[in-house]
């Protein structure tokens, strides 16, 4: 029967959940077979929405049957009460069977019954089963998240537990060194800078010594020619002019 194997196959689902702790990735495999379990679980409601259909065929059947075996009845009763014993002995034969095929349909129909009742009790503890499944893998993920987070945190601290004598001393004194060079560097640069400073400073001198002996071999020639000495200036005399009558 199809809700037979759903059941197998559903059992066969939750029982390799439960194997699934030691996998590589647990969490991962869990949350697959999880998933596809309430496929199958989806499956097995449909499957459990049909079967109801056909419980409900049979309960409408058993309804007919039972009003036909009433009509039966009331129909033997009016043929006696009339005299006629013939037409009362057929309709009595029918209301014989009319009443075996009724029970045949209420046995029927109380078979049925149970089996859906079962099949549904069993469809919802599945259904429990895997709420609680869906809690286990939230709650493992987390407590694998977590345990994983403080294997990280004692593996830095591990490795942070330094000697102050060795380790962190040999690498204070590569940062002092490094600190060294760099203040090194930083020296030549302005020595070096220096230097063309003075170079520059020294042509400055240079050109106004020379500029000053230059003005001085001028001022000399003029001394010697009778000129006024360069700076002095003419001053202009002043013209009278006559006035004409």
């Amino acid at each position: 029967m199809i809700l037979d194997q759903f059941w197998r196959s559903l059992r066969a689902q939750i029982h390799k959940l439960a194997g699934l702790f030691w996998e590589a990735d647990p969490i991962a495999a869990m949350q697959l077979e999880y998933d596809r379990a309430v496929d199958q679980l989806r499956d097995g409601r449909v499957g459990l929405a049909d079967y109801r259909a056909l419980v409900e065929r049979v309960a409408r059947q058993a309804a007919r049957g039972a009003a036909n075996a009433e009509r039966l009845d009331a129909t033997v009763r009016t043929c006696l009460q009339s005299g006629d014993r013939e037409a009362a002995g057929r309709y009595a034969l029918d209301l014989q069977r009319a009443r075996r095929e009724l029970a045949e349909n209420r046995a029927q129909l109380d078979l049925h019954e149970r089996a859906y009742e079962n099949n549904l009790l069993k469809i919802q503890d599945a259904g429990r089963k895997l709420a609680e499944i869906r809690e286990r893998i939230a709650r493992y993920d987390a407590e694998l998240k977590m345990s994983a987070a403080e294997a990280e945190m004692a593996r830095l601290a591990q490795e942070f537990r330094v000697d102050s004598t060795t380790d962190f001393g040999r690498l204070e004194s590569q940062i002092q060194d490094r600190i060294d060079l760099d203040r090194a560097k930083v020296r030549v640069d302005a020595d070096l800078s220096g230097q063309g400073v003075d170079e520059f400073r020294g042509e400055q001198a240079t050109q106004g010594q020379l500029a000053e002996d230059a003005l001085r071999e001028f001022e000399r020639r003029e001394a010697l020619s009778g000129l006024p000495p360069a700076g002095e200036v003419a001053r202009p005399g002043r013209v009278r002019v006559s006035e004409t009558s």
